[in-house]
């Protein structure tokens, strides 16, 4: 399966060609084949999809309303003359991958309403979707014999209030001789960026009203107020100690059967055991229901408020709660893991809960003499966690290497920060440990967490002073920054706020530092620009901050690469 970062070239699809054929019959596989893309075959067969599909068995059932294709439909109506006659398809498609609007013609697609893997088996669309990013697949990656001749990209397309994804847009050919990246990579990018802008277009003034109405009903300080509409929330200091995650849910199910004009309950009906009632206040704007305030009252008899969660585990994210899980389940033998990952992604603090109440030694790994004692002490079955494996000296490598050939299951634990190429001895250690490794993912990856991050990074207010509550043009702007020192550059801008803030009411958006404020871009960005700058920001981050590479990457000159960052930069 390819991506931006991972694409199949021309020729090396032969071989994959002949893997499927054998994996079809049921024959080994030859070696070199990517994990992934045999991963999504197998899915396929466990979904019970057909290799030979004709049509599709049933259309799934559509959505009376969508506001996205509302919004998407007159943006990709206008760049639809872009796909040529005859040779491309401009694809729409909504969360659960079912296809809300088609343009031009590739004849393998047509008609073909519905795009999840449980109706067709692997495909862009998706990938994008499970990945929140760019994604491609080509020829034979597909597991539809009618696909195999087709080569597609797919963008999802993400909510302009909170990040959520709601759907993806796709360019789908005939199959391309010369990937990476596909021909209409450019186009997907820029049609997903002017549908978002157009969803933020629209979004804007409802935004307000729910804004409004929540400043309203929190006016008095000791009120426990919460706001939704379905897809954004606010939720002050006093109603996030009352409310569960469970409780949380029920009142967004409330929100959205407003939002259908279904009947508006006084009181939300709240899960057993949820400690408190909520009484509901539909937010109308132009005679219709956008959304609810939900005022919080606890019960006489409410349990104690839980305990905050570890800000290590916090997040709901596929791509968190994937790294956190994986690296739970192989946490729970005492043999070597290592955890990998950006600056500030919080590897030391998962692994600390990892470790949990072990009389574990930790040690920074550049601290040889420290490091010295630790080894002697691992070896006598000692936990140790190691941190900065990119630190380690010659000797502390070779050491580590030594005891490990030594103890195989020595209880380690290493956080490793990649960055400049690894000498020998230091890529032969990550080697070691990468069947036992776990890559968390940055904070830019899952801008959907930062909204449960936030409560959990703030420090426990003063008495007499309410805790930190966000406006939405600031959970926008926050969910926005790319926060290249991750989980814990927010720490930092949370706890400033939190320690030097006057104003009363929630956080707006002109008290966030400049960078987040202002957004990783100071001008604003046509379509095609926005893609253009995505495409070398991540091509940046894989080569490490490293221009000259990135240049050689994308086949530009550095000299262009510096006048273009100069250019989005105004």
């Amino acid at each position: 399966m390819t991506t931006t970062e991972h694409s199949l070239a021309g020729p090396a699809l032969a071989p994959l060609r002949l893997a499927r054929e054998r994996f079809l019959a049921g024959r080994p596989l030859p070696d070199g084949i990517p994990e992934e893309v045999v991963a999504a075959w197998r899915r396929a067969r466990f979904f019970g999809v057909p290799h030979d599909l004709k049509e599709p068995s049933a259309d799934p059932v559509h959505p009376v309303e969508s506001a996205l294709l509302d919004a998407a439909r007159p943006v990709l109506e206008r760049i639809a003359p872009a796909l040529g006659r005859g040779r491309s398809a401009l694809v729409l498609t909504d969360e659960r991958l079912r296809v809300l609007w088609t343009a031009g013609s590739v004849a393998a697609l047509a008609p073909w309403p519905d795009l999840s893997e449980r109706a067709v088996g692997h495909n862009s669309a998706a990938l994008a979707l499970r990945t929140r990013r760019r994604a491609e697949a080509h020829g034979p990656e597909h597991f539809l014999d009618r696909w195999q001749d087709v080569s597609a990209v797919s963008v999802p397309v993400s909510a302009p209030r909170t990040g959520q994804t709601l759907g993806t847009v796709t360019v789908a050919s005939q199959l391309c001789a010369g990937c990476p990246p596909h021909p209409g990579a450019a186009l997907a990018e820029a049609a997903a960026a002017a549908v978002e802008a157009e969803l933020l277009a629209r979004a804007r003034p409802p935004e307000r009203v729910l804004l409004d109405a929540y400043l309203r009903a929190a006016h008095r300080p000791d009120a426990a107020v919460a706001a939704l509409d379905g897809l954004s929330r606010l939720v002050n200091g006093a109603a996030e100690r009352m409310l569960t995650p469970e409780s949380l849910q029920a009142l967004e199910r409330t929100a959205v059967a407003v939002r259908h004009r279904e009947d508006v309950p006084a009181d939300a009906v709240l899960p057993e055991g949820a400690g408190c009632t909520a009484r509901i206040t539909p937010v109308c704007r132009d005679g219709a229901a956008i959304g609810i305030v939900a005022v919080l009252e606890p019960l006489a008899d409410a349990p104690p408020p839980a305990p905050r969660p570890a800000v290590a585990l916090v997040g709901r994210s596929v791509p968190w709660r994937h790294a956190v899980g994986r690296a739970v389940e192989l946490a729970r033998s005492r043999e070597p893991l290592l955890l990998t990952g950006e600056r500030g992604t919080g590897k030391t603090a998962l692994a600390r809960e990892l470790l949990g109440e072990r009389a574990t030694r930790v040690v920074d790994a550049a601290e040889n003499g420290e490091l010295d004692r630790a080894l002697g002490e691992l070896a006598r079955g000692r936990p140790l966690l190691l941190r900065h494996a990119e630190r380690l000296a010659q000797s502390g490598v070779a050491a580590l290497n030594t005891l490990l050939d030594a103890h195989p299951e020595a209880p380690l634990l290493v956080t490793h920060t990649p960055g400049a190429p690894p000498g020998p001895c230091l890529q032969r250690l990550l080697d070691t440990l990468a069947a036992r490794s776990v890559t968390l993912p940055a904070l830019r990856e899952r801008p959907e967490d930062i909204r449960e991050l936030l409560p959990a990074l703030a420090p426990r207010p003063a008495p007499g002073r309410p805790p930190l509550t966000w406006a939405l043009d600031a959970l926008r702007a926050l969910e926005r920054y790319p926060w290249p020192g991750n989980v814990t550059e927010l720490a930092h801008v949370v706890r400033a706020l939190a320690e030097h803030r006057r104003a009363s009411g929630p956080v707006r958006r002109a008290e966030l530092p400049d960078p987040v404020r202002d957004g990783p871009a100071i001008r604003p960005l046509s379509p095609m620009e926005h893609a253009e700058r995505t495409t070398i920001l991540e091509a940046l981050r894989r080569h490490g901050g490293n221009k000259a590479r990135t240049a050689a990457a994308l086949g530009i000159g550095r000299a262009t690469l510096y006048r273009k960052l100069r250019g989005y930069r105004g």
